[in-house]
């Protein structure tokens, strides 16, 4: 027993000293060699490249084809549906079917401007246009969506020049779980 194990030793010895030692080999055909550094990257680039590169603007992306500006003034978006086209009357119906189903109140808004902008003063965290401006009472018992329908006729006649959306509130957890616009200013 005790032979085996000088043998073993014997055996590991020089393959230890062959991976710890630059230049020492082992018995065995292959052995390790010392790390070397990384390759130059000196002819990768050539002065065309560089020159190129120095004449062109890049914002640090790969792909520079795809990329557009977004024109802020034409382009405003109000709530979650807003990147849709404007919803038709039984669109609105099923969104506010889905509000009653899961147990929320209707309430409807309206505001001239219809989003958050800073018109009176200028200080950090102030914005306008932040609250809507609540049409009647929220509708605590709606239990049809052409209630709801009925009340947004209402507010577009009494205000043609607002922008009109509906929220679905939950009195239990007491936040706004939905938000949609329901009509833009005609």
């Amino acid at each position: 027993m005790a032979s085996a194990i000088a043998v073993r030793s014997a055996v590991a010895a020089p393959l230890a000293l062959a991976a710890a030692v630059p230049g020492a080999s082992a018995s065995e055909p292959s052995s390790v060699r010392a790390f070397g550094g990384l390759k130059s990257a000196a002819g990768v680039f050539s002065a065309k490249t560089s020159e190129w590169r120095s004449k062109t603007v890049n914002n640090g992306s790969r792909v520079n084809c795809c990329m557009q500006v977004v024109d802020p003034l034409q382009n405003l978006k109000h709530e979650t549906l807003s990147y849709l086209p404007p919803l038709s009357p039984e669109e609105i119906a099923k969104e506010v079917d889905y509000l009653l189903r899961n147990g929320w109140i209707p309430c409807i808004e309206f505001d001239q401007i219809g989003y958050v902008h800073r018109t009176h003063l200028n200080h950090s965290g102030y914005y306008d246009g932040r609250y809507w401006t609540m049409w009647k009472l929220p509708m605590f018992g709606c239990n049809d969506a052409s209630q709801v329908l009925a009340e947004i006729e209402e507010c577009k006649k009494a205000y043609p020049s607002a922008y009109v959306r509906i929220l679905g509130f939950d009195n239990v957890r007491q936040v706004q779980c939905s938000g949609f616009l329901a009509s833009k200013p005609s």
